[in-house]
């Protein structure tokens, strides 16, 4: 007896037979699941990002673009999706090759219904539906707060659902503000740790001298200051998830220290002589280039394949503007509960306009902006006019350093000269630089000290 799956799961169906199309067309739909269609490799890839399907049948033999390069186009897209190959021409040795390819199943034609359905059960059941765009259902809320409809999310979510199944380590890397925290709380709530604690700490947000207490705990007495035992965040997260943000930022002596721990799976406080063991999934994360720092020597390279087991890579929101309308209306929502603010949302011409930003600050930046607008607004429609002065405000781009240090100098010395009325004598003393070396500042950029005179 086989079993139906939930209507919800997509089948894509790709044949140059119109005929063969519709016969399993007929089938799949008796059996419950959403069938879409495509009569050539070419349409099925432009169909993709749009039926976000949970599985692809293809056949082998078609025009210009056969089912296997179908099936190398769509590794590229979505290395998660299952894919069934079906041919007339099928031979143990051509089976075989494109199984080791990672083709799920080769079917040879005639098709058994039977064999079919069960294969697709198969592989439905081993990928789990996993991230499709729809709202999540209640009994699987584990990435309610990832906001999208883009494929590039769905097809990170199918992943993720995948990964959290097992204890391998990842390394999320993303731009500021993709929201890494969010996706490794999804990847603790899908797996088998979601009942223990989920542990997070930012390496780049607390200094050298504390962050090894911070992680390993402490010993009362072990140094100045420390009054009492510290547990550390290893064994606070002991049977859960550690979550190590920016982890790109942590300085090498610490980094030695914390390959140890994972190798040996103990931690020994700061002032102890005793290892105490811990059971923890390390998530890691970072916006800064590892490859590079590995380099440039600032990032060991043991430690890199250590937390870099598993590698998650979240699109920036200039990637994935599909998803901007779904995000500025759910922080509209969730500013607004519980105020008594009534709000239906934005005016056409101010949506037109998010949709025009590159949104250099991704999520965190669109939401910093709808906080803004939320607060000033005094209609029920959110106008393009408050979106503009809004956006006006946050930086468009990060200029490069030099420029920032002109930018900055011009600045300073101006002030300085108003402050002390183009007295260059005082103004050299009050910046700490010598008269020769002050009036070099001065020529390079293009100031004149008589100019601030009275």
């Amino acid at each position: 007896m086989t079993v139906k799956m939930p209507t919800k799961s997509r089948i894509l169906l790709v044949d140059d037979d119109t005929d063969l199309l519709s016969l399993f067309t007929i089938r799949l739909q008796s059996q419950g699941y959403e069938v879409k269609t495509a009569e050539s490799a070419e349409q099925a890839l432009a169909l993709l990002p749009i039926i976000n399907p949970h599985i692809l049948i293809t056949d082998l033999r078609m025009g210009e673009m056969d089912g296997m390069a179908l099936f190398e186009a769509v590794q590229k897209i979505n290395s998660s999706l299952p894919v069934i190959v079906i041919t007339a021409h099928g031979s143990i040795p051509e089976a075989v090759e494109a199984t080791k390819l990672g083709v799920f199943s080769f079917l040879p034609k005639p098709v058994d219904s039977l064999k079919l359905i069960q294969e697709i059960d198969f592989a439905l059941g081993i990928a789990g539906s996993a991230g499709t765009s729809e709202e999540p259902d209640e009994k699987d809320d584990w990435c309610r707060e990832i906001i999208h409809k883009s494929g590039s999310m769905t097809n990170l979510l199918i992943k993720t659902k995948l990964i959290a199944q097992s204890d391998a380590s990842v390394l999320i890397q993303g731009e500021s503000g993709t929201g890494k925290e969010l996706l490794a709380k999804a990847i603790h709530q899908a797996s088998p740790r979601k009942d223990g604690p989920f542990v997070a700490v930012n390496c780049a947000a607390i200094p050298e001298a504390l962050l090894e207490s911070e992680l390993f705990g402490h010993a009362k007495g072990s140094f100045t200051g420390a009054a009492n035992n510290y547990l550390g965040l290893f064994k606070s997260a002991h049977n859960g998830t550690l979550f190590l943000d920016e982890i790109g930022d942590m300085p090498l002596p610490l980094q030695v220290k914390l390959l140890r721990v994972l190798q040996e799976k103990k931690v020994r406080s700061v002032g102890s002589t005793v290892p105490v063991d811990v059971d923890v999934r390390i998530i890691s994360a970072t916006h800064r280039d590892l490859k590079e720092a590995l380099e440039k020597k600032v990032f060991r390279e043991d430690l890199f394949y250590r937390l870099n087991v598993v590698n998650l890579e979240i699109p920036p929101l200039r990637d994935r503007l599909e998803d901007v309308p779904l995000l500025a209306h759910y922080f509209v929502k969730k500013i607004i509960n519980g105020s008594g603010k009534k709000i239906n949302g934005f005016a056409p011409s101010a949506m037109k306009l998010l949709m025009k930003v590159t949104w250099p600050g991704n999520i965190r930046q669109l939401q910093n902006v709808v906080e803004q607008v939320v607060a000033l607004t005094t209609t029920p429609l959110i106008t393009d006019n408050l979106l503009s002065e809004a956006l006006q405000e946050e930086p468009k781009q990060i200029i490069p350093f030099a420029k920032a240090r002109r930018s900055f100098e011009q600045e300073y010395l101006v002030k300085l000269l108003q402050t002390t009325r183009g007295n260059v004598t005082e103004a050299s003393r009050l910046a700490h630089r010598n008269r020769t070396d002050f009036y070099k500042l001065l020529n390079r950029h293009h100031i004149v000290p008589s100019l601030f005179k009275p």
